[in-house]
């Protein structure tokens, strides 16, 4: 008896919301402090306004690829693709599942920890109490997502209605209560673009990409898409022009209330940023809000990231029995367990700062610029009908991306690079090894 197939139940709302509840997490009201303190004044605002373009470009590539090939697993699909599927395709598509294997548990758990520490701004905790509500987060997810697609898509605009309140509440306080003089208190010699300039940017941008991260999530979920090869560009690109706007002037209202200087050593800015405007009592509101917000992001990267492993089981590239689907709600259950339960331990073993960075170096070598010139490697091998959609300026986007991606990969640091370098060389040595076990390519007879 064959699995059943995914059901096409998410339209353009659904596939939306999905994108922007991914984006924004708790990582923005954990990383604003951070990206003052990287750039040292309101000068920050550069870093969102990079982390933008960066987004808006690399969105053209997912766009052209998810529109092409809209299936469950995304990147898994494009890579195998675009290198062949006999040929390096089965190097890359194997090096990413092995990178989601590691990577996905982190972001999810990294959402699980920043949930935690702001919890505490409501109810004190110690380390090991914070350990154990972003553990318990972890498993209400998973049960939440344990249940049919188009359930989960009302489920999913029911959260982006609060997400998007909360943070139109934020920006209308900052605007009602904004200081010109507050908010652009520069310090001296803030935009001379010396090295320490450009370095401070850089590593500014690492945080706020961060917070962009997920305006793809839709194309993991390509085989439960509605008219998939106009609905995935339309998610993508309204997903980012609405978040850059919503960063932009959020970063712009906190420093036109709370001094530059005051906020970047505030470990609950978004929390103090109320309590100035409101007081206390809001302040709670606003934290509770907040941790919606973090819920809401990891219901919509945990299901994302459980379609990859599904789709290279289907495939015959992983363990074959994470392509079962549950027998009466059609969802990869399987997958969606083991990786739910891989995030529980991960979130009681590491801390949200040190994750960021390894979150990024691990997925750029692979994933996104590997997406980004394989685009360019499937126009030159594809007949222009394969393309539903194709980028403006092609292939400007492309190129911009991996230019940008290449610098943001040297900003996690050396530590991180290094370490991303590592994880991928030894994915390459268990994909030669399994490949000479099976007899497979480049070991065949």
């Amino acid at each position: 008896m064959s699995e059943p197939k995914l059901l096409r139940g998410l339209g353009l709302k659904e596939a939306t919301a999905l994108n922007m509840i991914d984006m924004i997490g708790i990582g923005p009201f954990i990383v604003l402090p951070i990206v003052i303190q990287e750039m040292n004044g309101p000068q920050c605002l550069l870093a969102w306004v990079l982390g933008a373009v960066l987004a808006f470009m690399d969105g053209a590539v997912w766009s052209e690829l998810g529109a092409a090939m809209p299936a469950a697993g995304g990147s898994y699909v494009f890579l195998k693709e675009i290198y062949g599927p006999k040929r390096w395709g089965k190097l890359f598509s194997f090096l990413l599942i092995w990178q989601t294997i590691f990577q996905a548990p982190l972001v999810i758990a990294s959402g699980a920890i920043g949930f935690s520490q702001y919890f505490t701004f409501l109810v004190p905790l110690n380390s090991i109490e914070q350990k154990i509500v972003s553990g318990l987060l972890v498993i209400a997810i998973v049960i939440l997502l344990y249940r049919k697609i188009t359930t989960v898509g009302k489920i999913s605009l029911f959260l982006w209605i609060g997400v998007i309140a909360t943070i139109l509440w934020l920006i209308f306080g900052g605007v009602t209560h904004f200081n010109p003089k507050i908010a652009f208190d520069f310090p001296p010699n803030a935009f001379d673009f010396s090295f320490i300039f450009f370095v401070g940017l850089g590593s500014a941008s690492v945080q706020t990409i961060y917070t962009y991260l997920g305006y793809y999530n839709i194309c993991n979920l390509g085989s439960e898409l509605k008219e998939p090869d106009k609905n995935i560009p339309k998610s993508i690109f309204i997903s980012i022009i609405g978040i850059a706007i919503l960063y932009l002037a959020m970063q712009l209202s906190v420093l036109g209330v709370v001094p530059w200087r005051e906020a970047m050593k505030s470990q609950f800015i978004v929390s103090t940023f109320v309590q100035k405007i409101y007081g206390s009592d809001a302040a709670i509101i606003a934290t509770v809000l907040i941790l919606w917000i973090a819920f809401s992001s990891l219901f919509s990267a945990t299901l994302g990231y459980s379609r990859i492993p599904y789709a290279a089981a289907t495939d015959g590239t992983f363990f074959k029995i994470f392509a079962k689907t549950h027998p009466k709600k059609n969802f990869p259950h399987v997958s969606l367990l083991v990786l739910g339960a891989i995030a529980f331990v991960f979130s009681l073993l590491f801390r949200l700062k040190e994750v960021i960075s390894a979150i990024l170096a691990m997925r750029i070598l692979v994933q996104f610029i590997g997406q980004a010139v394989g685009i360019m490697i499937l126009r030159k091998t594809k007949p222009a009908n394969f393309f539903p959609f194709k980028m403006w300026l092609y292939p400007l986007p492309a190129l911009i991306a991996i230019l940008m991606w290449i610098g943001i990969f040297f900003s996690t640091g050396m530590y991180f690079a290094l370490g991303g370098i590592i994880v991928m060389s030894i994915g390459v040595l268990v994909f030669l090894i399994r490949s000479y076990i099976n007899g497979s390519r480049p070991f065949e007879n």
